[in-house]
Formats: structure tokens, C-alpha cells, sequence
């Protein structure tokens, strides 16, 4: 039997989960829309905004958990990639706590928890599984072995598909953030109304920043010919750009399959949230014969209860971190 307390503030959302013996009572999120005004979330604001949130999101977590302090049996954390700055957040009041409690310690890597989200609800895949993670800062398809044990099998060369949305909505003046925007406004155009480019990357690895590129450029073009081409094709616009991300995303997921043999397919990551990627993938799935598997939405963007599930089969296999473990920015090998 156990309770853990997790805690996640990689970028502008404060965190925190209660799970028992494997299973989630409480997943609190605190957004921070502040940065809607400024297209873009901006990292000392994140941080002093996490350090406000975090007391108040701990105590509600553990108060709607039913629980007190004293239960708890360990506590984990987001230890990055991420934002330096919120990483430190969330990683010097775990210490703080843990310390307090005489209670382990459990560092977590953001991405293998996305991966792992799908492991909160059933079904849960079977291993060995693919997993697409599609986020605003990675873009991976993964191997997956074991909860534990995860091969980069592809990855973007230069940009994040959800950078590619994001980028894209500000340049056709969509607040931010853009990816739900521009998932929003496809659902009522024509996929078929303009052409972008698939890039041509070899292997099971991805570039964004070339279909950027032409967008701006299609856009732009747009513009010299009727000064009110984004209002007039706005949805169209979403549409076709957003089928050139999935069916590019999928293109490879696919490749990946029949390279490896793998047919269970899970996705990861705020990407996966989109509609219209949940949608193609199923619809790729009855073609291929996959078993596929999608967590729910609120477990897609980042959340606590995703870095409460990885630590859980970390406290299982008795993997605990000492006051020594410092956050990092960048991704650590897997």
C-alpha cells in the first residue's frame, strides 16, 4: 500500500496528484492564462505565478484526497525538461517536504510520464507498444519495453509539431494557445482548399520548421492578392494546414509499425488532445489492425497525475532519488 504525492510545473501549469496503490484520487491544475496576452508563456512570469500556486494546489490535492499529510509515503516531481525556472518550483518544495516527513524522494522525466499517462485509465497497452508523443516542445515516436524502459525510435531534426500549430495560429492572428484554435476552426473547412508540403526527412525522423515556413509564405501571398484573405478562408486555412501536421505525423507512426511489427499505438502528449488526430489515427488503426490507445484529455496536457502514475512503478522498483537530484532543462536520455 502506498500514497504518493506528485507534483508537475515543467512550463505554466502547477500540478498536483494524489495516487493510492496505483490509482488517482485527485489531479488539481492551476493554469495560468496571463500568457494568452503574449502569445506565448513567458518564463519568469510562469515561475513567480508557480511559486503563488503551489501551496494552495498541494493542500487542495490532498484535502479532496481525503488524506493528510502524514500519509503520504513518498513524493515525486517533475525533474525536467522543462522550464528552469518552474522546474525549480515544484523540485525545491519536494525536497522541502520530504525532508520534513523523513519521506523519499521521486524524480521524474516529463516525457516518460506523457508516455506513461496511458497507463491511468483502462485499457492500458501491452508491451511492447509504439507511442507517438506530439507536445509543444518534443515530437518522438518511442519504443516502449516495459513502464520503465523506452527507445527513441524518431524525432524532430528542428521543431515540435505543437510549435508548428502554435507558430502558425499566430501568424493568422488566433490567440494563444494556437493548436486548440486552429482544431477549432477546422472542424468547418475543406482539408483539400490549399497545399503544403510534406517535408522529406529520411527514417522515422521529423522536421517542422520547412512547413513553417511555407505556410507564412502561403499566407502571406494570400494576403498581396485580397488584403482580407484570412478572414475569408480562415477555416479552410486550419484545415489544410492541420491535415499536412497529422497525415505527416501518422505517415511516419505508420512506417515505424511495419518496420518493428508493433500494432499496439498509443499517443502522448498535448497534441494528442486534437480532435483531428484522434480521429485519423482511429481510422488508421481499422486499416492497419492496431490496437490503439488515447489517454483522456485532461491526462494529455501537463498535469500531476501522469508524474504520479511513472512514479509509481519507480516506488515499486524502489527507485528513489536523494536531496541531491537538481531539475534540468533539457531531455536526459530516456
Amino acid at each position: 500500500m502506498s500514497i504518493i504525492l506528485a507534483l508537475e510545473s515543467s512550463c505554466d501549469d502547477t500540478s498536483a496528484a494524489i495516487l493510492k496503490d496505483g490509482n488517482i484520487l485527485t489531479n488539481i491544475t492551476s493554469s495560468q492564462e496571463v500568457h494568452n496576452k503574449y502569445g506565448g508563456v513567458v518564463p519568469e512570469i510562469a515561475s513567480r505565478t508557480h511559486q503563488k500556486n503551489i501551496f494552495f494546489i498541494v493542500d487542495t490535492a490532498i484535502e479532496k484526497a481525503k488524506i493528510s499529510k502524514k500519509d503520504i509515503d513518498a513524493i515525486s516531481f517533475t525533474a525536467g525538461p522543462g522550464l528552469i525556472g518552474s522546474l525549480l518550483v515544484t523540485t525545491s518544495f519536494a525536497k522541502g517536504l520530504a525532508l520534513s516527513l523523513n519521506i523519499p524522494l521521486i524524480g521524474v522525466n516529463h516525457l516518460q510520464a506523457h508516455v506513461l499517462a496511458n497507463f491511468i485509465d483502462e485499457p492500458k497497452p501491452k508491451f511492447p507498444f509504439l507511442c507517438l508523443l506530439v507536445s509543444g516542445g518534443h515530437t518522438q515516436i518511442l519504443r516502449v519495453d516495459d513502464h520503465l524502459h523506452f527507445e527513441i525510435l524518431g524525432q524532430t531534426l528542428d521543431d515540435a509539431a505543437g510549435e508548428a500549430f502554435d507558430k502558425a495560429a499566430k501568424i493568422i492572428d488566433l490567440p494563444y494557445p494556437g493548436g486548440p484554435n486552429i482544431d477549432k476552426h477546422a472542424k468547418s473547412g475543406n482539408i483539400d482548399a490549399f497545399s503544403f508540403p510534406t517535408p522529406k526527412i529520411k527514417a522515422l525522423d521529423f522536421s517542422f520548421s520547412g512547413l513553417k515556413t511555407s505556410f507564412l509564405y502561403s499566407v502571406r501571398d494570400g494576403i498581396k492578392e485580397n488584403k482580407n484573405f484570412i478572414a475569408d478562408n480562415l477555416n479552410n486555412i486550419c484545415a489544410s494546414y492541420q491535415h499536412r501536421i497529422v497525415s505527416y505525423l501518422l505517415q511516419k507512426l505508420e512506417k515505424a509499425s511495419k518496420e518493428t511489427g508493433i500494432k499496439e499505438i498509443a499517443l502522448a502528449g498535448g497534441v494528442a488532445a486534437n480532435s483531428y488526430l484522434r480521429k485519423k489515427l482511429i481510422e488508421k488503426a481499422e486499416k492497419n489492425n492496431w490496437e490503439t490507445y488515447i489517454p483522456a484529455s485532461q491526462y494529455c496536457t501537463d498535469n500531476a497525475a501522469m508524474i504520479a502514475i511513472t512514479s509509481y512503478y519507480k516506488f515499486e522498483k524502489g527507485l528513489f532519488d536523494n536531496q541531491s537530484i537538481k531539475a534540468y532543462a533539457r531531455q536526459e536520455k530516456l
